[in-house]
């Protein structure tokens, strides 16, 4: 990709050679890549190969008025912010233009010349947070495929990695991680992204399976075998046959029927309660446990050679608290899922909040707090307020500064500033947005002290010149 690609290109429409070249001169101050057109239809056609973020368009032309031209360019274009020029300070043309999707308005002669430069840069702003918007938006629905793995760090993007490595495969997997981490999807994405889709996928809560009917619920039963079964049944490995069967907390199966499942493992067959005969089954074995279980093995608890056998592949989910520059694409994840139609913001406090907590109940927890917020708040916005206590009083930087100024020079209150930010720089490998919103500080006030502190001077020092 190159350089230009990455500008926002601006394009200049007016009959005006003076108007343009001005114009021109103002959005290159601003880094813009800057085109030009004398009249609306050579715009158009200009626009088919070279697509605008921002166009700044004459009402009064030749051949095509400005509403006509700011008409056919929605439909042409309908995520290009268009803005117009009037040089009549016509309100009633400008209202009108506004109601056909137009930006904003400007009338000339500019003055002071000032007044065009902080129009175009309002203008900018508002494309790139559109734009970051819908990055957003398009990353998720991206993770959407992934069923429901959300994510952009480091260690989650290992996780998908593995995945995609193993979504083709039969061989076993144990995936390890703390209770609500996300296993199950984990386990669903390897076997739902591979050639395996189409073919069943049952998933098993080994905790939650009454001990004496757990063979007879794997393997099924023949008529008879029991009292009360009054005809044969079918277990979950012959319902998985030719897909997968996940093991969730495969720790809670009793030792005898460890036993078992090794042996189904190793011969590839099973043998239903009752029946004296063997049935062939092929199925890939996806496991789960929030134990340790090679600690169990050791202890004689969990049985080692099916440790073994089934960690033939380990994938580790991490805890929540392991990835907090995930939580803010997480949040937004859940306000769709519990409030689709609802434009629901949430406030800067209330992310440093969500952001500063440790989350024990990782991802499921942080679900359960969205959903609580949508249920109690207002469906217009989430405050520290909406959300539990002991999430809303998790402000460890806040505490830091509040703790830290009492009976300290200002040179102390710098040093500790300086450190805190370096720390929760560091923290989100450079993400800025993420590290304003820990610190409950604006973007701005951010960049200054990133600039003032030389803190990641090199990459603050481009966003700065960006947002000039």
């Amino acid at each position: 990709m190159s350089s230009d690609d990455l500008r926002i290109r601006l394009l200049i429409v007016d009959d005006e050679q003076s108007i343009r070249k001005l114009c021109v001169t103002v959005g290159e101050s601003l880094g813009f890549a800057c085109l030009e057109a004398d009249n609306g239809e050579s715009a158009l056609s200009l626009l088919e190969d070279q697509p605008a973020h921002m166009i700044l368009t004459d009402m009064v032309m030749p051949h095509m008025s400005g509403l006509d031209f700011l008409e056919k360019v929605k439909k042409l274009l309908p995520r290009t912010e268009v803005a117009v020029m009037t040089g009549h300070g016509s309100i009633e043309t400008a209202v009108q233009a506004m109601k056909l999707g137009a930006y904003d308005y400007i009338t000339k002669p500019f003055s002071p010349l000032e007044e065009l430069r902080l129009f175009l840069r309002r203008m900018a702003e508002k494309v790139r947070l559109v734009d970051e918007n819908r990055f957003l938006r398009e990353r998720m629905d991206t993770e959407t495929k992934l069923h429901g793995i959300v994510g952009s760090s480091a260690k989650i993007q290992d996780v998908l990695r593995l995945i995609s490595r193993l979504k083709d495969t039969r061989t076993p997997v144990l995936i390890t991680g703390e209770s609500g981490t996300g296993k199950e999807l984990v386990a669903r994405a390897i076997h739902f992204r591979g050639t395996f889709a189409t073919r069943p996928f049952v998933a098993v809560d080994c905790g939650s399976l009454v001990p004496t009917l757990i063979e007879s619920e794997l393997f099924g039963y023949e008529k008879g075998a029991f009292t009360g079964a009054l005809k044969s049944k079918s277990g979950l490995f012959q319902t998985a046959d030719g897909g997968t069967i996940f093991l969730d907390e495969i720790g809670e199966l009793p030792l005898e029927m460890q036993a078992k499942l090794l042996r189904v493992l190793q011969e590839k067959e099973i043998r239903p309660v009752g029946s004296n005969q063997k049935l062939k089954v092929d199925v890939r074995v996806i496991a789960a446990s929030n134990r340790d279980l090679e600690s169990e093995y050791r202890n004689g608890t969990f049985r080692k050679d099916l440790y073994f056998r089934l960690n033939v592949v380990t994938l580790h989910v991490p805890a929540l608290r392991e990835r907090r520059s995930d939580i803010p694409m997480l949040v937004h994840w859940f306000l769709d899922r519990y409030a689709p139609d609802h434009a629901i913001q949430v406030t800067n406090s209330a992310m440093k909040s969500l952001l500063q907590y440790d989350w024990p109940g990782n991802v499921r927890e942080l679900e359960n707090c969205i959903e609580r917020a949508v249920a109690l708040g207002d469906h217009q916005t989430i405050d520290v307020n909406d959300l539990p206590p002991a999430i809303a009083s998790a402000s460890p930087v806040a505490e830091l500064f509040a703790e830290s100024s009492s009976g300290l020079t200002s040179t102390d209150l710098e040093d500790i500033e300086r450190a805190t930010i370096q720390r929760v720089f560091e923290q989100v490998k450079g993400d800025k947005v993420l590290a304003g919103k820990m610190l409950g500080i604006s973007r701005a006030t951010l960049y200054r002290k990133l600039k003032r502190y030389n803190i990641g001077s090199r990459a603050a020092s481009a966003s700065s010149q960006a947002l000039q």
